[in-house]
């Protein structure tokens, strides 16, 4: 998760023992200097993470902290932004938390608290200092609370955020939770979840490719140039065939320094026409085009150069 330019959380409290007063602070919040995160917990104006909602989550969980209380651990979609997760539709108004108690579950107007059982080697210490679920219990939570899209989201960008977690050691950590709310739909989304998503639109992206009955394709898939390798998003080598989405990200805020969007879609154009010269069929598709996916997959396939060997649409299981 990329981290703006990190300016002070300004707290009421923290203010008024610095000599503001009480009329100062509500004057700042009416002009807009000061912008509210939460009841008595502030950003200055022009803050940039107030524009990014992973980030002002991030912000809204800091200034949660001090209201919580005792043995409570950050959790679900709070401890997936912590770990710098992707999260992609999952709403971002509450703070979420864990306690290990009996009962006492409840959603307020800033917190979501979960009451569940927490294992020692569940919780771990963020570098700031805060109490969050570990990497594994995170996505466990999540995915039996989310819808599966959503789900995927977060397990496959786990999967990339710590080379080291295995599909196997998630579904070793949803065994522990046999018979809690969810696991069937957990269970479904971590069997989905792999290496090689780079991004939430590649995650929607397989899903769509399998819903479409589409084979299933390699991801980061190599195509050997004259002059180096060029790593496709997706490749199907039986049928000589890539498949590319392009996100925002790619033409916006992380195009290299000292290149315009521009430069990177000539780049891209030229990286295109090296694949297609290697014999090479290419597909490529965008964001809007995910929840409609059928004319993307009518290009996909006639992208292959096999078609005779395309098997005919089906229901994926994923759908079944």
């Amino acid at each position: 998760m990329a981290t703006p330019t990190q300016r002070p959380l300004h707290l009421r409290p923290h203010l008024l023992a610095r000599g503001y007063s009480s009329d100062e602070v509500q004057r700042a919040r009416r002009t807009g200097d000061l912008v509210t995160v939460r009841r008595g917990a502030y950003l200055g104006r022009g803050d940039e993470r107030l524009h990014i909602p992973i980030a002002r989550h991030a912000v809204l969980v800091h200034a949660t902290l001090p209201t919580l209380a005792p043995g409570a651990v950050i959790s679900h979609v709070s401890a997936a932004v912590l770990h710098g997760l992707d999260v992609w539709a999952i709403p971002l108004d509450h703070v979420h938390v864990t306690r290990p108690d009996a009962s006492g579950g409840r959603v307020g107007s800033t917190v979501h608290r979960h009451v569940a059982p927490l294992d020692a080697t569940e919780i771990i210490t963020s570098p700031d200092g805060i109490l969050v679920t570990s990497l594994l219990r995170t996505v466990v939570d999540i995915a039996r609370t989310v819808p599966f899209e959503q789900a995927v989201v977060v397990a496959d960008s786990a999967l990339e955020t710590d080379p080291t977690l295995t599909p196997a050691a998630l579904a070793a950590a949803l065994r522990r939770a046999t018979g809690w709310p969810g696991v069937p739909a957990a269970r479904r989304a971590i069997a989905f979840a792999r290496h090689g998503a780079k991004s939430p639109g590649e995650s929607r992206s397989r899903i769509a490719i399998a819903r479409a009955g589409l084979p299933v394709p390699q991801l980061q898939f190599p195509v050997q140039l004259a002059g180096g390798v060029a790593v496709t998003d997706f490749g199907w080598a039986d049928h000589r065939a890539v498949g590319e989405f392009d996100g925002v990200v790619k033409y916006g805020r992380l195009v290299p320094p000292g290149q315009t969007p521009g430069d990177v879609v000539f780049a891209e154009k030229i990286r295109e026409d090296a694949v297609r010269a290697q014999d090479y069929g290419f597909a490529r598709w965008i964001w809007d085009e995910l929840d409609d996916f059928a004319p993307v997959a009518e290009r996909i396939a006639k992208a292959f150069r096999s078609p005779s060997h395309i098997p005919p649409p089906r229901a994926h299981p994923i759908d079944r």
